[in-house]
């Protein structure tokens, strides 16, 4: 008579169902040994109220990558990056709304030939940057993917990291977290300090300059003014010889006096000066 086997209990089985049906778990990720960064270029407004700029991971991710896979920028609170678990598949990639309830989203998703490897200095493609919050328009717009560049709404500080996933939403390797990014904060009105004391000496000297050419300008237009508006009140004194009621003119005689009548002139007559004598009886 043999022995009958003995069947498994069914807390055993639920064990053995679950260790074939649970998915592997995520540490035979690839580790890239690169940590995003802000870039290096020297740009104004690389970090701002709500965006920041971040180097490209050029020559970084090619021998991790292949050609169909999708390099996701996760950008997440600091506080919050530890709890971030990457995706499985393309329904599970957080968009930019997750932000404000998990503290992580999703964005900018580029492929290997955007980000090729040549020096870009002189190619004319620009500073090659990625620019985190860089659209400001893309929630209200309906035709924009889901993914979207939006603002970032707080300071932060923020940690990024690149994960790259293949055409069906698995990942396949993925980068070091970035240090926390600080966004820039503005000041209210009442806190900033306009005494002059705490001006630059550049700035005293220049106010100096600007206002002595204004006053200069100033005296200039006012000498300018009263020369005009004096001749039109003083007018200058007229000749006597022009004033109406004392014109005085005298005749004018020719040199040429033929002499018949140069007989009859008196002595010391000198034409053109003296008047004419009268010829009459």
């Amino acid at each position: 008579m043999g022995l009958s086997q003995r069947q498994p209990g069914p807390l055993l089985s639920l064990l053995l169902m679950g260790a074939l049906v649970w998915p592997p778990p995520c540490m035979s990720l690839e580790l890239i040994p690169y940590t995003p960064q802000i870039t290096a270029w020297d740009l104004e407004g690389k970090v701002t109220a709500a965006t920041f700029s971040l180097e490209q991971p050029r020559c970084v991710l090619d021998g991790h990558a292949a050609v169909a896979n999708t390099i996701w920028l996760v950008v997440a609170f600091s506080n919050a990056s530890r709890d971030f678990r990457n995706p499985q598949t393309l329904a599970e990639i957080p968009a930019f709304p997750r932000l404000l309830t998990d503290g992580h989203y999703m964005t900018l998703p580029l492929s290997l030939d955007q980000l090729p490897c040549e020096d870009p200095v002189g190619g004319g493609r620009g500073i090659p940057l990625l620019r985190v919050g860089n659209d400001p328009g893309c929630l209200a717009d309906l035709r924009e993917p889901p993914f979207c560049n939006t603002p970032l709404p707080s300071p932060g500080p923020y940690r990024v990291k690149f994960l790259l996933m293949d055409a069906s939403g698995s990942p396949q390797a993925e980068t070091r977290w970035s240090d926390p990014i600080t966004l820039h904060q503005g000041k209210a009105p009442g806190s900033i300090d306009t005494w002059p004391g705490r001006r630059s000496g550049d700035m005293i000297v220049i106010a100096s300059i600007l206002s002595s050419l204004a006053g200069l300008l100033l005296l200039a237009f006012l000498a300018a003014s009263t020369v005009r508006f004096s001749s039109l009140w003083w007018p200058e004194e007229v000749p006597e010889q022009l004033r109406i009621g004392s014109f005085k003119g005298k005749r004018y005689m020719t040199h040429h006096i033929p002499p018949t009548e140069a007989a009859t002139l008196p002595v010391g007559y000198e034409p053109g000066l003296d008047p004419l004598p009268s010829l009459s009886p």
